[in-house]
């Protein structure tokens, strides 16, 4: 369970595959979904697969991954490189200076940020003697690891630098304007360990047996690391995404298990830490101007067929979809792997994923729309999820009488419920244990076709928009979480690779 759990899952699994000979290699673990809750678009087929608005045809997280650290295994003892799927990591140093893994224990990259970023990741508390904060990289031990803390935590741990007054990267994630002295903090992105500590892990974990609680590689592997950590952190539960019984006994056995392993730090002055993880992030990198688009030449069109008659695209994002003469996209909105039809009007900032849209249709700005294909009894049908792209899918209460605080775009859920004759009980919902929340609520509609899905989807939207009554009574309904379980991802393959052929043949004429 977690980033943590798999980690561990998949070193246990190298060594059934390989014995002995595992101890040889140099692993690089990705962690690819989970249930991407900030960004459901990527929930069917995993945060790793999301497709990147450039090259032709278009690259996906993947392909940038593995580009990017395509120079680290020259320069990488045997161990594991672990990083998420959702971050990129951008970065600039001297000719002479590389990136090397090959000191014991842990090894970390670190970027600078300012001190809001920090809150919400992982943060080195850097050992002053060994650390200037000049050239483009440097080699720092590391006091000691705070996962996700406060400003305040941050700097009584002393983790808060000032940088001088030479010129720095500046945007929403780095430090400062040139010729202005700045706060910031060194914060986390991917991490290396070398093979005797992955040994150990994997030790640990045949002897726990099962794990009976979600942990985290980046909180609970790394606070326990340096010479200044203390074992307070196992009892914060508060950034937990679900808190088992026995994680503060899991995670005291983990501190007693890593305590006194070092935890190097490679500090990248010159560097730059995006996340792509939520609607918002995804949005803003791929349509604004974001330094992110303009460093990685991100394209307002991707591998599409595009009508020419179609307004300019410079604030919006179209990747691997088929637009019909006629349709219109509005600002800042991001169009994958699609069909849309001639009579179709996209509004601003939207998402519209896996979706087949052959009727005439306005769909609001700030919409998340999303189709999934799904196999019940052994028959290909589809559900198409509709949301506002603010509303928070991770959120949930345990009681049915505190439901009226879960907001479906803009409008309570109970509200939303009498327009669509549905009645609040506890079987509205799919969880097993009382997770009350928009992703475990059935009510999204099963349908036999994709088009047919859209459409009743949207439905449901504008009834909640108009406050006119559309009755869903009669549908089978399901949660998001129950279309992730009744997935057919080849059937949703089978869609974009239509739509790949298509492009192919276009181009060809």
């Amino acid at each position: 369970l977690g980033n943590g759990g798999s980690t561990l899952h998949v070193l246990r699994y190298l060594e059934e595959q390989y014995g002995d000979q595992w101890t040889s290699f140099t692993v690089l673990l990705i962690h690819s979904g989970g249930y991407s809750q900030r960004l459901p678009n990527a929930s069917a087929l995993g945060k790793i697969f999301t497709a990147l608005p450039f090259g032709d045809p278009v690259y996906q997280m993947l392909e940038l991954k593995l580009a990017m650290y395509i120079d680290f295994p020259r320069h990488m003892k045997p161990g594991v490189l672990v990083t998420c799927s959702d971050d990129i990591e951008l970065y600039s140093t001297g000719v002479t200076e590389t990136i090397t893994f090959d000191k014991p224990g842990f090894t970390a990259l670190a970027h600078p940020s300012d001190l809001a970023v920090g809150t919400t990741h992982g943060v080195f508390v850097l050992d002053p003697s060994g650390f200037s904060g000049e050239g483009g990289l440097e080699y720092v031990s590391c006091h000691r690891f705070l996962h996700k803390p406060d400003v305040e935590t941050m700097r009584q741990s002393g983790a808060v630098c000032v940088r001088g007054d030479r010129p720095q990267l500046s945007s929403s994630g780095s430090c400062g304007d040139a010729g202005v002295a700045s706060e910031c903090v060194y914060t986390d992105s991917v991490f290396y360990m070398d093979h005797s500590t992955a040994k150990r892990l994997l030790m640990f974990y045949k002897q726990m047996g099962t794990l009976c609680c979600e942990i985290d590689a980046y909180g609970d592997f790394l606070q326990a690391l340096g010479p200044g950590a203390t074992p307070d952190y196992t009892k914060n539960t508060s950034n937990v995404t679900r808190e088992d019984s026995g994680l503060v006994a899991v995670r005291q056995q983990l501190y007693s298990l890593l305590r006194g392993t070092a935890l190097n730090v490679i500090v990248l002055n010159n560097s730059q830490f995006y996340h792509i993880g939520t609607t918002q992030e995804y949005l803003f990198h791929f349509t604004a101007e974001s330094k992110l688009r303009f460093e990685l030449d991100l394209q307002p069109v991707a591998f599409s067929i595009f009508p020419d008659t179609a307004n300019s695209l410079d604030q919006s994002s179209i990747i691997q979809s088929v637009l019909e003469p006629g349709c219109e996209i509005g600002p800042g909105s991001v169009i994958q792997y699609s069909r849309i039809g001639p009579e179709v009007s996209v509004g601003k900032s939207s998402i519209v994923s896996g979706c087949y849209i052959n009727f005439s249709v306005d769909i609001p700005s700030d919409c998340f729309l999303s189709s999934v294909s799904v196999k019940i009894l052994d028959r290909v049908e589809y559900v198409t999820m509709v949301f506002g792209v603010g509303d928070d899918l991770k959120k949930s209460v345990k009681l049915l009488s505190d439901i009226h605080s879960l907001q479906f775009f803009g409008a309570s859920l109970p509200e939303c419920l009498d327009l669509w004759s549905l009645e609040a009980s506890d079987q509205l919902f799919s969880s097993e244990d009382t997770r009350l929340g928009l992703w475990t609520a059935r009510i999204f509609p099963v349908c036999s076709t994709l088009s047919g899905s859209v459409r009743v989807s949207l439905r449901m939207l504008n009834s909640v928009q108009c406050k006119s009554a559309f009755k869903l009574n009669g549908f089978q309904l399901l949660s998001v979480e129950e279309m992730l379980t009744y997935k057919d991802v080849e059937d949703m393959l089978k869609f974009r690779k239509q739509i790949y052929d298509e492009i192919c043949l276009q181009r060809q004429k």
